[in-house]
């Protein structure tokens, strides 16, 4: 056969198109299975950077549910989530619902969620037109509320910040103060330069001196604490009392250095 004949020209042709697609289809395999390497790979890294993120915010937050609360509509049940201490999210787990109640749970349980998370407290507004549903809300998130509390008293980190404040408290007991009816002498607590304690170790006794001391002794207990230094209002009627405990209470402070 000549090689300008036709069928021969035909033949050539078509063996040529059945080799290109032989190698098309060879080829396209190949390249499926590159992409998907490389797509795959991308989604394990962006996983990979997700994933410590993700963990890092679980770290510190923490869920506590108040107990169940029944109303007359029905139960009210508060959840917090908790992270350093702090309300970060408030939701009610079960609110009163069918019929008319559904629209005042609707209506009051969003504002009561965003209130406790703005004062970090029990201390809400109750909802007008939603009364029960309020107080129930209330008393289950005050539930909630002692738990993060008594969690947060367990916890070592809670325990030795509580405990620091206490190793700076110190006592110091003032000089006798003699009056015409007997010894006075104070004795103070002091913690970081404040009196948190005042009490007369030594007062007047006998006779009306027992009256007058336990009508004055309380009394300028409480004002040395309020006042934080010696000058406080003497009580009437107990004036050699008064003046020597302001004269022991000044003389304790000026040990205490205040």
């Amino acid at each position: 056969m000549k090689k300008s004949h036709p069928i021969r020209r035909v033949l050539l042709a078509s063996a040529a198109t059945v080799s290109g697609i032989v190698l098309l289809l060879s080829l396209k395999p190949a390249t499926d299975s590159s992409s998907a390497s490389a797509q795959g790979a991308a989604q394990g890294a962006a996983a990979a950077q997700e994933s410590p993120q993700g963990g890092a915010a679980a770290a510190g937050t923490s869920t506590v549910t108040g107990a169940a609360t029944q109303t007359e509509y029905g139960v009210v049940q508060v959840r917090l989530t908790v992270a350093n201490g702090k309300i970060t999210k408030a939701e009610a787990v079960q609110a009163p619902h069918g019929g008319t109640s559904d629209q005042k749970t609707a209506l009051s349980v969003p504002k009561l969620n965003q209130e406790v998370v703005a004062t970090q407290s029990a201390d809400i507004t109750s909802v007008t037109g939603a009364t029960y549903t309020s107080g129930g809300y209330k008393k289950s998130l005050q539930s909630a509320i002692d738990k993060m509390k008594a969690a947060n008293a367990a916890s070592p980190s809670q325990s030795s910040a509580a405990a620091a404040p206490a190793a700076q408290a110190k006592t110091v007991t003032g000089d006798v103060a003699t009056t015409q009816y007997g010894p006075v002498q104070v004795r103070i607590t002091v913690t970081n330069g404040k009196i948190t304690k005042a009490e007369a170790v030594q007062a007047p006794s006998g006779g009306t001196s027992d009256q007058k001391t336990a009508l004055a002794i309380p009394k300028l207990n409480q004002e040395a604490v309020a006042a934080g230094n010696a000058n406080i209002d003497s009580v009437s009627s107990a004036t050699y009392t008064s003046g020597g405990y302001k004269q022991s209470l000044q003389s304790a402070l000026d040990k205490a250095g205040g």
